[in-house]
């Protein structure tokens, strides 16, 4: 009887340390991998900027690429491209030369507006088809978003961003500076 106890303890043991065990094996991922990254950003650079941005044009584009190929069959990509350009005035070109107070006047030599960004959004860019392009896709795509890039420069300056750059810098500039100076403002573009 007291034998028959202890092998019946000793199979409660066992199938207890057993079950123990897988569960705790059970529940462990031998794959399992965290990540570990580290960052050592350091400021290299701090530029004062005085690019007032007047107007926003955004764009839309489908982009038709083809790379031309001797033997083979032309790599083609679709994509829709989605891209902004925004026009701006430099106002840290203003000298105190550049403002001349005459009466109760305010004249002001504005530097001429610029297209100071000019950028697609890949966020909101679709590529559609990709045919062809087994090894050369990256190459194929990047040179779709290169010319659509060049493309939204030449289009924004088509629909006259410059121009609305201009006129915008009227509307909102010159009441600000009015109120300020109690003056009459007038701009002029720097030659």
């Amino acid at each position: 009887m007291l034998r028959s106890t202890y092998r019946l303890l000793v199979i409660f043991a066992v199938a207890g340390t057993a079950i123990f065990l897988w569960e705790s094996f059970r529940k462990f991922d031998f794959f399992k991998s965290t990540s570990r990254i580290e960052h050592n950003v350091v400021l290299q650079e701090v530029t004062a900027l005085g690019n007032l941005e007047l107007a926003r044009f955004s764009f839309r584009d489908v982009v038709e690429h083809e790379l031309v190929q001797a033997f083979l069959p032309n790599p083609k990509a679709l994509l829709i491209v989605q891209g902004e350009a925004i026009g701006c005035i430099d106002l840290s070109k203003i000298q105190e030369k550049d403002i001349i107070t005459t009466g109760d006047s305010l004249l002001i030599y504005l530097p001429k507006p610029t297209i100071c960004v000019y950028k697609i959004n890949h966020q909101k860019t679709k590529i559609y088809d990709v045919q062809f392009a087994v090894f050369r896709e990256q190459e194929l795509i990047g040179e779709a978003y290169k010319q659509a890039e060049t493309q939204l420069q030449k289009a924004a300056l088509e629909t006259d961003i410059l121009e609305q750059t201009r006129q915008n810098a009227e509307t909102i500039l010159k009441p600000i500076l009015e109120r300020i100076s109690k003056k009459k403002v007038f701009f002029v573009e720097q030659p």
